[in-house]
């Protein structure tokens, strides 16, 4: 837990997964190819291989640093030794003193030929995963090597001139002083001036010496490292509390687990009992993400801050619980971070046609950009419902449990949307054994948009107009609400339409005191006469509903099922609503255009916009109407989303395509999609600039007759003319994915998907391994 707090969780683009994630630095356009770079780096290795093997052999010059720091009594004569010095104690010094010498001077030409053949690009790019991870495993308690390799390798370099001047085997740096000192004063070498000259100069050479190593390795970042956890390189942040970074990084969060800013604001005991939480595992990370969200709540209104200091510190990691109870979830099949909010649905490969940017990341989505929602475009079995449609309504249940959103997800019984415990509300249409019953309106209480709503999903899919029968049903609405105070159930309402006398009969009567709607009541019978009346349209579309079990009925003497409306989208809440699995699909269309008409309209309509709302549709065929487009674009200013997966752009109005495509800001083509779909997603995702490479091969007439005679038999050879190529390398414009490349070249389980923020960041098309 603690770990999971201190991962640095740096900004990037949108969709990649932050945890862990290291920015990559700028892209280099002059990047070698995968010829060029194995050609320089095998040129490098011999070339290194051959100056080695000429240095031990014949270039003795190598030797002479090792020369300028050793004694000079190690390489003369034996009769020249010290006293208490055998010539077999020498020459073993001498020999020890080379093989290090010579250790070191391979490693330096390890480095030195490393970099000029690209040692680390052929590292980073060939060598496997797995041997990349182990190595990073192995240097990461060696890790100070790499921050302070400046500062070590100018230690070294002043210890090295150090030792060749005050050793006695590197004379020159006494050439100054000698420039400047009379003859007379050093000749003798132990009068008074030369003795003081001499600790003057040594005095400022040293000082001299101490300055450059200073300069030179930046030693003044060791003791800021160790003060305020900076790395060289780095600023700090002054208003964070914690160690800064650069300018496109966040603040890593290092002081989490001791709650700082709580015990700051003086409520020392809450903090304790959280830190003693999170050390002893007591706390997960749900409880840490619903904790933080309390606190921020708590940063937004100080006068609360004693109920909050009260319960951390009699509760602990339970405090703030769901109004569930759930602390969890029961199984989780994706990977997520609550802090982010994000959750992992793949990876992008590091190939070529994907964005600098995002090759080799982690894919992820959260409410960043689920705020403008997401289509996802695929055949049955690419993956859309268990690599995308699952880990995101996961994801946004655990959110929930962190009081930060509330989800509808709807799917037929066998989606696999998550198991039961995972929601507070489980609506089943057409189970009588169901808890809950979904409101016809929607909790709407204005007759013109209750009507509206529910005119939107009747003639959805037709060629009715819904505003025709709006004003049809608004006729039989607003009379009904007169007379009972209340919306007409569906099958009242279904009994209306089809003009049930006693029924009318009695609203009729009722309506002695409401003349405006008794003249509603008395058009609508009047139109009913006319062949072209829709309200037996409009009947046979609610009984479809009707017979699909949209509002099931009670037993004799039992509890009837608790209605559900989803105007209840104002608190955290986790809804499930399972769609009839067979033998209703026109049924299951209506009410999917319904939820979809209702919960937009519910969303737009909250006073506090604090919590994410977002529409998980598992099947969006047929959901799509002009309303539905209209009301995507209302949904981003009202911190809300809808995730539609839809087999083909054919189960969409030809002429709403573009303008689906448009109103979405996430999109997703899984693989396998049809010629005619990967068309409209080439057209949504635009053009670029691209380099174009054309190679043309004309006849080679140049040369003498001696070429021209090997040409000649060549020709007679192979029957073909010899021939030159000639590139041209010139910048075009070009579709980012063409619709080829979509229909053909992405692989299974595989999709490309573009991402777009809340605040208007758009992400390139990117192909994507989903998993």
């Amino acid at each position: 837990m603690v770990r999971w707090m201190r991962t640095p969780r740096p900004a990037a683009r949108p969709g990649v997964w932050r945890p862990g994630h290291v920015p990559k630095p700028p892209e280099d356009p002059s990047r070698l190819g995968d010829r060029e770079l194995l050609g320089s780096a095998l040129l490098a290795l011999i070339c290194g291989w051959t100056l080695y093997s000429l240095c031990l052999t014949y270039l003795d010059f190598y030797a002479w640093p090792a020369i300028w720091v050793t004694p000079q009594h190690w390489r003369v004569a034996p009769e020249h030794l010290p006293e208490n010095a055998t010539a077999d104690d020498v020459l073993v010094a001498w020999q020890t003193t080379m093989q290090i010498y010579d250790i070191l001077f391979a490693l330096a030409l390890i480095c030195v030929f490393g970099r000029l053949g690209h040692g680390p690009e052929v590292w980073r790019r060939y060598a496997p995963a797995p041997m990349r991870r182990a190595w990073s495993a192995v240097a990461s308690p060696f890790g100070w090597v790499a921050t302070y390799r400046r500062q070590l390798l100018a230690v070294l370099i002043g210890g090295v001139i150090w030792m060749a001047c005050f050793t006695g085997n590197w004379m020159l740096w006494l050439e100054p002083l000698f420039l400047v000192v009379p003859d007379t004063w050093w000749e003798d070498g132990d009068t008074l001036t030369y003795r003081v000259a001499y600790n003057i100069y040594y005095a400022l050479f040293t000082l001299l010496l101490l300055v450059g190593v200073w300069s030179l390795g930046d030693l003044r970042a060791i003791p800021r490292r160790i003060r305020f956890g900076v790395r060289p390189g780095e600023r700090r942040d002054p208003r964070a509390g914690a160690p800064g970074v650069t300018g496109t990084e966040i603040v890593p969060r290092a002081g989490l687990t001791e709650w700082a800013a709580l015990r700051r604001a003086g409520a020392q005991g809450a903090a304790d009992r959280l830190a003693d939480d999170a050390r002893s595992g007591a706390m997960s990370d749900l409880d840490y993400a619903r904790i933080e969200h309390a606190w921020q709540a708590v940063r937004a209104r100080p006068t609360e801050l004693p109920a909050f200091a009260a319960a951390a510190e009699a509760q602990g990691a339970g405090a703030f619980p769901h109004a569930s109870g759930h602390r969890d979830l029961t199984v989780r099949t994706a990977r997520h971070d609550l802090l982010t909010r994000q959750v992992r649905i793949g990876h992008a490969p590091d190939e070529e046609r994907n964005p600098y940017d995002y090759r080799g990341e982690d894919v992820a989505l959260d409410p960043a950009v689920l705020g403008t929602s997401l289509l996802a475009v695929g055949p049955p079995g690419s993956g859309k419902t268990g690599r995308v449609i699952r880990p995101v309504t996961e994801a946004l249940c655990l959110q929930a449990l962190a009081n930060q959103a509330t989800v509808v997800a709807v799917g037929s019984a066998s989606s696999s949307l998550g198991p039961d415990d995972a929601f507070d509300v489980i609506l089943r249409v057409g189970d009588p054994a169901s808890a809950y019953r979904l409101d016809l309106w929607g909790g709407a209480t204005d007759i013109d948009g209750a009507a509206a709503l529910l005119a939107e999903a009747l003639v959805g899919g037709s060629r009715v107009e819904p505003r025709d029968a709006a004003a049809v049903l608004s006729q039989l609405i607003g009379p009904y609400y007169a007379a009972f105070g209340r919306l007409p159930g569906l099958a009242e309402l279904r009994a209306m339409l089809d003009g049930a006398p006693a029924l009318l009969r009695t609203l009729h009567e009722r309506l002695d005191h409401a003349p405006d709607q008794r003249r509603d009541l008395e058009a609508r019978r009047r139109q009913a006469q006319r062949p072209d009346d829709l309200g037996p349209h409009l009947a046979d579309w609610l009984a479809l509903v009707d017979r699909a079990g949209l509002s099931p009925h009670a037993a004799p003497g039992a509890r009837g099922p608790e209605v559900f409306s989803l105007s209840a989208l104002t608190r955290p809440l986790r809804v499930r609503i399972d769609l009839p699995a067979r033998g209703h699909a026109e049924a299951g269309r209506i009410i999917t255009r319904l939820i979809l008409a209702q919960f937009t309209a519910a969303v737009t309509a909250r006073p506090d916009r604090s919590l994410f709302a977002c529409l998980v549709l598992d099947d969006a065929t047929a959901a799509i109407t002009r309303g539905t487009v209209r009301g995507l674009t209302q949904l981003r200013p009202a911190n809300g989303g809808v995730v539609l997966a839809l087999r083909t752009l054919d189960d969409v109005p030809a002429d709403l395509r573009a303008g689906l495509l448009g109103a979405v800001g996430c999109r997703m083509a899984f693989s396998g999609v049809t010629t005619w779909d990967a068309e409209h997603f080439a057209r949504a995702w635009g053009t670029e600039w691209r380099e174009d490479v054309e190679t043309t091969r004309t006849p080679d007439r140049a040369g003498g007759g001696l070429r021209r005679l090997v040409r000649g038999v060549r020709k007679l050879a192979t029957g073909r003319d010899t021939t030159v190529d000639a590139v041209t390398v010139r910048r075009v414009e070009r579709e980012r994915w063409s619709a080829s490349e979509l229909a053909h070249r992405v692989p299974p389980r595989h999709a490309v998907i573009s991402l777009t923020t809340v605040s208007g960041e758009p992400g390139p098309p990117t192909l994507v391994r989903l998993g």
